[in-house]
């Protein structure tokens, strides 16, 4: 995700980061998670049509047959469409920011995350388009008008994202392969935690934004990633808010995490003015996480559980 610089006000930058957090940035490598040795079931336990789905906008959609056409408009939505099965084929088109899995590269543009080109969308003729929130809800009428059946996914927290990978294996008829997903995502994070054991939880801060800072607190995924890593977050304001310095200073947390991709970077953080008073740079705790792995709400954000587990337990790694 980019990150926030210059003199952008604290709501314009609060709502840029909430906007784009969804798409990530870096191109990263990715890992299968472990499989599990049953799947729980999501929604229903076999691809049937008509289907009607709730999406994460809380609409009713109805969706007459499997889609055979399908644009993803969100990064996140391409790695949960791919991941549950849904064939490369039937892809007809993704945003100029997805690029994992290494496939998706050279599918047909449909604009940006934040500019999606109805023109473009239109003439791929989808049968199911997959949006976000934020930005993307201003073109959901439009989008609607092509004709397609649009599903809304956004994920505000891990148990949502469940819930958003099977209602997307239930609209393009991969039931199967997103009960798979999620028993395999499951399974990895109760590995995770199977390491950590019962160590104290460490205080952590997620740096998503800098200059100003901002970070995430309860009711966020990046809270619920910190929580399933075995750690604290030391911020306990609700959703993206902006930090100050010196609110930072007073909690200290003990590890400070920060995101970083090709659109953003963090710098050296253990050179900013009164960082060298933190607990976490001093003891050399400051670690810089694939944006990716931490942002985009989708199946590798077990990975990213992983990488904060690292980062607070390392000694349940060695």
């Amino acid at each position: 995700m980019r990150t926030v610089r210059g003199p952008m006000s604290v709501l314009l930058a609060a709502a840029l980061l909430a906007a784009l957090f969804a798409t990530g940035c870096s191109a990263s490598s990715g890992a299968s998670t472990t499989p599990a040795a049953s799947t729980e079931a999501s929604s229903v336990s076999a691809a049937t049509f008509p289907v009607t789905v709730t999406d994460d906008a809380s609409r009713s959609v109805t969706i007459d047959k499997k889609p055979a056409r399908v644009v993803s408009l969100a990064p996140a939505n391409t790695e949960i469409v791919a991941a549950i099965g849904v064939p490369l084929a039937s892809l007809v088109g993704v945003t100029t920011f997805d690029d994992y899995p290494a496939s998706v590269k050279s599918l047909p543009k449909m604009g940006d995350f934040t500019n999606p080109n109805i023109e473009s969308i239109t003439a791929a003729k989808p049968d199911l388009i997959l949006i976000t929130g934020g930005v993307q809800a201003d073109v959901l009428g439009k989008l609607e008008s092509t004709g397609a059946k649009v599903v809304v996914v956004d994920p505000k927290t891990l148990d949502g994202l469940f819930t958003s990978i099977a209602t997307v294996g239930k609209a393009t008829g991969e039931v199967a392969g997103a009960d798979k997903t999620v028993a395999e995502m499951k399974a990895k994070i109760a590995e995770i935690a199977a390491k950590v054991g019962s160590a104290t939880a460490a205080t952590a801060f997620m740096e998503v934004g800098y200059n100003p800072i901002f970070t995430a607190g309860p009711g966020t995924l990046v809270n619920d990633l910190i929580t399933a890593a075995g750690g604290a977050n030391v911020v306990k304001q609700t959703g993206y808010v902006p930090y100050s310095a010196e609110q930072l200073l007073k909690d200290d947390p003990a590890v400070y995490l920060a995101m970083k991709g090709t659109e953003s970077d963090p710098g050296v953080i253990e050179s900013r003015p009164g960082f060298s008073k933190l607990a976490a740079v001093k003891n050399g705790r400051v670690v810089i996480l694939d944006d990716n792995l931490v942002s985009r709400p989708g199946p590798r954000v077990v990975l990213g559980i992983e990488a904060i587990a690292r980062a607070l337990h390392p000694d349940a790694f060695k």
